[in-house]
């Protein structure tokens, strides 16, 4: 078949590639947009959206139940319904994309449901059509839910965080798969609707990604919801008999009425036709440099190029992405950028928030990432409560800063707390600006705050 010309086409239309997409048709390139599932990806209809409409709710039933600590009495009765119902007609339309693929087109774009493949240099194949890019290709295929090979899982009706977000009627009891932040923001919203919730998780503590100071603090509050956590437990088998779920491990069995497995998300490479433009398909990831491109005339963005799988990654990828093509459209394939005008992709401050209660803001490394990089650490720690917000709310949190001695910058932070995700703000900024430590300790802290505990850290690092 004769390939059609167009200017570009982008394949997959999640989050960064609807960015590209919309964006690039606006600027009035020719432009494909590719989509199998919705239009939007996992942030609108299965993750960001309505899961912090969850845990707004949630955290609305645990504030209530503190009236008794601080101003009288009250009395609880949780009710899921109308949190499924604003779900469903606020943030998924009942997860339909008419109103997102109506945007795209509204911008110039044209729209084709399907599985977009490469089919050499330039091309796209999607059913039997097959489109020739001028300018370029972007890939946005992001990445889908994987479980582990646990014998008898794959023949269960387990849950993965799709069905957790589009249940209409909670089970009584749960057993969550997984102890990283998705499992734990669901497992804080179904222990407060009243689900009895069991965590079983393979490393030694939950939240393994951030700080240990961070993961303490949050299964403190999950076991005060009523969760019971299970850390170093390695699943053996899983069961369902119709009407339970049996999970075995270490000659111990956890049973629920539902499963939900939340042990990580993989990149699906070989479905892409990569090995038609010489790229490999057995990674993990689809690795891009500062500019997102992984090859001569492709492009990457989202969760498929393994940078972190948030919303704002993807949209800032996807703003370089468009300012690197723009650049090469205007310079007719000349040799791109001379001036250094399109932004180069860093990583070294990317924040991410974990959203259970208390909030885990973070950003940049860790102090153990820090340590195994061979940086000269400096750390400084300080319980929330330090500051006279924190002891006003009685509220649970820290604030942990990580510090190059011999540059005498901060390279990482972690803020927990009831707005940890908000304090975290200035703490991206002096990572990523690389403000002097003398700098951030002669600044004048608001009072009575929540991040005024970050002079406190920093009076802690000496």
């Amino acid at each position: 078949m004769e390939p059609e010309n167009v200017d570009v086409v982008v394949v997959g239309l999640g989050v960064g590639g609807e960015e590209v997409a919309g964006r690039l048709a606006g600027a009035g390139l020719s432009v494909v947009g590719i989509e199998r599932d919705l239009v939007g990806g996992e942030c609108p209809y299965w993750g960001c959206v309505p899961s912090k409409m969850m845990i707004r709710a949630a955290n609305t039933l645990a504030e209530a139940r503190r009236v008794d600590e601080f101003a009288g009495s009250a009395r609880v009765q949780p009710d899921w319904a109308p949190v499924a119902a604003r779900i469903r007609a606020e943030a998924t339309d009942t997860w339909d994309d008419r109103v997102a693929v109506e945007r795209f087109v509204n911008q110039g774009g044209r729209f084709i449901r399907g599985s977009g493949r490469l089919d050499g240099p330039g091309r796209v194949r999607v059913g039997d059509q097959v489109f020739q890019a001028r300018h370029g290709i972007v890939l946005s295929t992001g990445t889908r839910p994987s479980a582990p090979p646990i014998d008898g899982l794959a023949d269960t009706p387990y849950w993965t965080n799709h069905q957790a977000i589009e249940v209409d009627k909670l089970p009584g009891s749960l057993l969550v798969l997984g102890g990283g932040a998705i499992g734990l923001e669901l497992t804080q919203v179904f222990a407060r609707f009243g689900v009895r919730v069991t965590v079983v998780e393979a490393l030694d503590r939950v939240l393994a990604m951030e700080e240990p100071e961070a993961s303490e603090v949050v299964a403190s509050a999950l076991r005060a919801d009523g969760v019971d956590i299970h850390t170093g437990v390695m699943a053996d088998r899983v069961d369902h008999d119709g009407r339970e779920f049996t999970l075995h491990a270490n000659d111990v069995r956890y049973t629920a009425e539902r499963l939900l497995v939340v042990t990580g998300r993989r990149a699906y490479l070989d479905e892409l036709g990569l090995e038609t433009v010489g790229i490999r398909a057995e990674q993990r990831f689809l690795p891009a440099d500062d500019r997102l491109r992984v090859a001569e005339g492709i492009w990457a963005v989202g969760d498929v190029t393994g940078e972190g799988a948030f919303t704002h990654v993807a949209t800032y990828q996807a703003g370089i992405v468009v300012a690197d093509m723009l650049d090469r459209v205007r310079r007719s394939g000349a040799a791109a950028d001379p001036d250094g005008t399109v932004p180069r992709a860093d990583y070294q401050a990317l924040p991410r928030v974990t959203f259970t209660d208390p909030e885990v803001g973070a950003v940049g490394l860790t102090e153990s990432q820090a340590r195994q990089r061979g940086i000269n650490v400096q750390v400084g720690h300080v319980p929330l409560g330090s500051s006279a917000r924190g002891w006003i709310h009685r509220a649970d949190g820290l604030i942990k800063l990580v510090a190059d001695t011999d540059r005498g910058v901060l390279v990482g932070g972690t803020s927990v707390g009831p707005a940890g995700g908000e304090v975290l703000s200035g703490l991206a900024v002096a990572v990523h600006a690389a403000v002097p430590l003398t700098q951030l300790r002669d600044m004048i802290y608001a009072y009575p705050t929540f991040y005024r505990a970050i002079s406190d850290a920093l009076r802690d690092m000496g």
